[in-house]
């Protein structure tokens, strides 16, 4: 079962080959930190996530890199809106991508460079291309001469000729930055400073740089001059992705990487997401509205990583369900295992014994290899077929939720007892790879807490609320329910509900 890659480079599916063997070097073209993580966000998070958790699973040791792009218009607009400054803008909101990638299940990368700390290494990479002539300084600014560099557009297929025909009705002449470039296609590397801009000393001038070079040098600092995967989302390849093997490559004469793996976009309700259309949501609200964040990455994970994704009520409610049924097999062995005599290994004992130990117990990762681990790699080794993979999962998780419910109406098990905690190891495994963990819960509800009958009278009663237009009083339903930990999902057609 060899694991083969869609590469957007050549455009076709590869067997995957590291540059050395048993390591991968991984880098992610991270977030701009102006302001809060939304859904697309999260999409490539959890993809790349799962990518890496992967490689590590069938042997790979995983270099994994994700920078933080700190210096850019975005950040320095809300500064200047918030009347503080740019470093205070970015560290903040590192601070929220940490939280919400943390309420995710998101791994943190092995590093996180950022382009404010890796300035010596870029102006390293500007003064390379000048000496090399594949850029120019102009009046305190420096360009890459994109014509210089003869394999422009291989990333992205794109011809300068076929570019050019389109463009000329689009440039403003008379624009200063235009004036100064050789050519219409060059981008600045370099931007001399502004008044009442952050600046850094260069030999060009005070200044600041260019949003593709910062990923280029921080590549190259940190992974070497070529890498295994190269990783981003699909607006990244071009001009970013494009620019940036313009620049390593015209420097090292190596190849960037070898593969340019690239997830698609989130659509909300089939549109675009857009703050303009009143339809963007980040990571944040989405949780704080109850969705659990297991079912935010079972959502992400039902579709092709490359293809759109479109996010309604009705997705995030079938992937709601769908992490009931997995969390309901990967909770069998805490609710059965002491029950079915099982032979526990190391880290399984005190949890199923004591649930309470969950935070301070081993993860449960035992190292097996059957008929359904097999299943799930060939799924998967299949460009990422995260789809294929998680069909295994819900058979697993399906025939343990069927076995405990015949073990608690007839006292006992069609299947054996060491074949089921098979199941549910492998299950607990596979599930580990897919980043989708189940909390153990030590108690659904204290004994003066609201029955199940009694909860769903008050959803009627919300919901009669909500068809009076008495939002204040439907609020309050939900607020009281959630403070005795009942959360409430709603879509279009019904209420889900459960206990936290």
């Amino acid at each position: 079962m060899t694991l083969t890659l869609y590469n957007t480079l050549t455009r076709r599916q590869e067997p995957f080959e590291t540059v050395e063997p048993g390591k991968v070097k991984m880098y992610y073209c991270g977030v701009t930190v102006y302001d809060y993580c939304h859904l697309g966000h999260a999409r490539a998070c959890i993809v790349w996530d799962v990518v890496r958790r992967y490689l590590q699973f069938i042997g790979y040791e995983v270099r994994y890199i994700q920078n933080f792009t700190d210096i850019d218009d975005k950040i320095l607009n809300r500064a200047c809106v918030e009347h503080s400054s740019m470093e205070v803008v970015a560290d903040r909101f590192i601070k929220a991508y940490f939280e919400d990638m943390a309420r995710l299940g998101i791994k943190e990368a092995d590093e996180y460079p950022r382009a404010t700390h890796t300035m010596n290494g870029i102006q390293r990479l500007i003064h390379e291309l000048e000496n090399k002539g594949f850029a120019y300084p102009a009046d305190g600014d420096v360009y890459y001469a994109v014509r210089k560099f003869s394999e422009y557009g291989k990333l992205s297929g794109r011809k300068l000729e076929d570019m050019q025909a389109g463009k000329s009705d689009r440039v403003n002449v008379e624009d200063p930055e235009y004036q100064k470039k050789k050519d219409p296609f060059d981008f600045a590397l370099w931007k001399a400073a502004k008044p009442g801009e952050p600046a850094w000393e260069s030999p060009w001038g005070a200044g600041r740089p260019g949003w593709h070079i910062e990923c280029s040098a921080m590549v190259r600092d940190r992974l070497g001059d070529t890498i295994d995967i190269h990783a981003g989302g699909a607006d990244l390849i071009f001009p970013h992705h494009e620019n940036e093997i313009a620049q390593s490559e015209a420097v090292t004469g190596k190849p960037l990487a070898s593969y340019w793996l690239h997830n698609g976009m989130v659509k909300v309700d089939g549109e675009k997401m857009s703050k303009s259309l009143g339809n963007f949501t980040t990571i944040r609200e989405l949780l704080d509205r109850g969705v659990d964040p297991m079912a935010v990455r079972l959502f992400v994970l039902t579709a092709q990583y490359r293809t759109p994704i479109d996010f309604t009520d009705e997705a995030i409610a079938a992937a709601t369900n769908g992490w009931h049924t997995i969390k309901e097999g990967l909770l069998f062995g805490y609710q059965y295992g002491k029950k079915l005599e099982w032979e526990l290994e190391e880290g399984e004992n005190s949890l199923i014994q004591n649930p309470s130990c969950a935070e301070s117990a081993p993860k449960v990762r035992p190292k097996i290899q059957n008929s359904d681990v097999e299943r799930f790699q060939e799924s998967v080794n299949n460009d990422f077929n995260f789809p294929g993979g998680l069909t295994v999962l819900f058979e697993l998780a399906k025939e343990l939720r069927r076995e405990g419910n015949i073990l608690v109406h007839e006292g006992k098990t069609e299947t054996s007892a060491e074949e089921l905690h098979q199941q549910w190891q492998t299950l607990v495994t596979l599930a580990g790879v897919l980043g989708l963990e189940a909390e153990i819960e030590t108690e659904t509800h204290t004994s003066n807490g609201l029955s199940d009958a009694e909860i769903e009278a008050k959803i009627q009663h919300r919901q009669q609320a909500r068809q009076a237009k008495n939002f204040a009083e439907s609020d309050r339903i939900r607020d009281e329910l959630q403070a005795q930990g009942i959360t409430l999902i709603d879509s279009r057609d019904s209420t889900r509900w459960h206990r936290n």
